[in-house]
């Protein structure tokens, strides 16, 4: 029972522990924003491509308005669904000690 309640020390020193809880799901964060972001302008660009045959049915504005829309939905989905609760369990992985209480953990913490 003692085992899993050792703190397990990092390679790169003491300093770095308090900051990695914060760093790497801030990474996420800025890698994911950016992948996002690159979604909703693909989105765009298709929408706006198809804009003669859909401005036939809703008009110009229309077309862009829906080509602004669908990125816009595609980039607060992708950035609700898999961003937040992702960073969420990565802060709470290095938050607390031994979260998933495998040996796994205990091996790869101290390098990240």
């Amino acid at each position: 029972m003692g085992d899993n309640n050792k703190e397990l020390k990092s390679i790169w020193g003491k300093w770095w522990a308090p900051i990695r809880k914060w760093f790497y799901p801030a990474w996420l964060i800025y890698e994911t924003s950016v992948r996002f972001a690159d979604y909703g302008q693909s989105v765009h660009t298709y929408f706006i491509k198809q804009q003669d045959y859909l401005g036939s049915y809703i008009g110009e504005i229309g077309a862009q308005s829906l080509a602004l829309f669908c990125s816009m939905i595609t980039f607060v989905i992708c950035t609700l669904f898999l961003t937040v609760p992702a960073c969420l369990i990565l802060f709470n992985f290095f938050k607390v000690i031994n979260l998933t209480r495998t040996r796994l953990e205990e091996r790869l913490k101290p390098i990240f």
